[in-house]
């Protein structure tokens, strides 16, 4: 493959390339991984990078970072994306590495874009070599790289995290396309208004290169007026940045961490934000016999004794969608989950099984005591079930006896909701047990 030069000039390339920095001061953003007396940087200035993995959302600087490594390093870099590339390929580009290696001592470093398309045995081509040193790695994905890289390739790499860029670096951004005059737009006579930039920069969501496609589509598309101005202003800005997009992904860290979202704004009774986290998810395509199984889980773990109805109503639910399907099932799962955010809180039933589940596993060993056992068959000429006494023959329909040896309370009732009345009855049971 051709080296490439990143960086020649040319009004040709989209503004988002021909403003990628030159230099680490240029660079913005990403200050725990690229800032001064960093790992990452030393490395680079230090030309001494070894195989690395750039994970992280689209348009932060992943890219853009490896080839500020291009013109850093005096290693052949070769750049590849994932989705376009074979083996054969992988195979060619190591083949001229080795004699690169052998004739004049340089190393090869290789830029593998979208890195988590590559299959298992894509990358097991590649691990020898990279192993052996005789190609650095550096791979860029948006997914999380411990899910879709083998294990091999991570440890004889660095993985570095990037985050969305904040609106103070988008802004530092945009302000330098606009100024610059070799490389941005600052040769044209833009009037840009403050709400056009906030709008921009809003709905970015963190992606430089969204800000950028944008702002270029914007000022080239819209006419000088008669004083010679591109007046860009926030109606310039909205239909530069049309909808945007749901930043969804159903297979990768994000569908995790919506649904971690959603779960825990039902638990903390917040209605509009539960809401808010499944109407993205539902845009975004998510199932919602998924997200319905999740409220009944919710129901249970979350609201529990405080109002045993929440999970009849969870379950409802879930048929209800199961039934109706979308677009309407939607409806039916607002409603279930404006009911459990705002349904009293009580996990004492998770923490019942979970305390239950531990005393099997750490307690004393317990067997069945006689008078509980089936009488039903021969179990009657064993004794079994001699001596139980049966509740509803008593006053209250509950009378004292012994259902476990060495007992230990396992559910402890909150004052919560409906379960403050089981609370108040249960200590009556126990303070009477206690009083034998």
């Amino acid at each position: 493959m051709e080296q490439i030069n990143f960086f020649e000039n040319s009004q040709n390339k989209p503004l988002a390339l021909r403003m990628s920095p030159k230099s680490f001061e240029e660079f913005v953003g990403q200050e725990n991984i690229v800032g001064e007396n960093k790992l990452l940087r030393r490395s680079i200035e230090a030309d001494k990078l070894g195989s690395v993995i750039f994970f992280g959302p689209s348009g932060s600087g992943k890219s853009v970072l490896a080839r500020l490594i291009a013109t850093k390093t005096k290693s052949y870099f070769e750049e590849a994306n994932a989705v376009t590339i074979g083996i054969s390929d992988i195979r060619k580009i190591i083949a001229v590495a080795k004699n690169r290696a052998e004739l004049s001592g340089n190393k090869t470093i290789l830029m593998l874009d979208e890195i988590h398309h590559f299959n298992r045995s894509q990358q097991d081509a590649l691990l020898p070599d990279v192993e052996k040193g005789i190609i650095t790695l550096i791979g860029i994905t948006t997914e999380n790289p411990f899910f879709y890289i083998n294990a091999a390739i991570i440890s004889r790499s660095i993985v570095f995290e990037f985050k969305a860029l904040s609106s103070k670096s988008l802004e530092a951004i945009l302000e330098n396309a606009l100024k610059d005059k070799k490389n941005g737009l600052g040769e044209l006579n833009i009037e840009i208004s403050q709400e056009a930039k906030e709008h921009l920069i809003a709905n970015a969501q963190g992606d430089a290169r969204k800000l950028l496609n944008a702002l270029e589509i914007g000022v080239v598309s819209t006419k000088l007026n008669a004083c010679g101005i591109r007046v860009f202003d926030i109606s310039v800005a909205q239909e530069s940045m049309q909808k945007r997009a749901v930043l969804y992904d159903r297979s990768g860290d994000a569908h995790y961490d919506h649904i971690s979202a959603f779960i825990k704004s039902m638990r903390g009774s917040d209605p509009d934000a539960a809401v808010f986290w499944m109407a993205k998810m539902l845009s975004a395509g998510e199932d919602p016999r998924f997200i319905a199984r999740r409220i009944v889980i919710c129901a249970s773990e979350d609201v529990g004794m405080a109002d045993p109805r929440a999970l009849m109503f969870a379950v409802s639910a879930l048929k209800a969608v199961e039934f109706i399907g979308m677009p309407e099932a939607r409806i039916i799962l607002s409603q279930a989950v404006i009911y459990i955010a705002t349904a009293p809180k009580s996990n004492s039933a998770y923490l019942a099984i979970k305390n239950a589940m531990l005393e099997v596993k750490n307690g004393k060993t317990r067997n069945v005591p006689n008078h509980l056992k089936d009488a039903n068959l021969d179990g009657e000429m064993l004794g079994h079930g001699k001596g139980y006494k049966y509740p509803h023959d008593f006053e209250g329909h509950y009378v004292e006896q012994e259902y476990w040896t060495d007992p230990v309370e396992l559910y402890c009732p909150t004052s919560e909701g409906y379960e403050g009345k089981i609370r108040e009855r249960l200590f009556r049971i126990r303070k009477k047990k206690n009083s034998l």
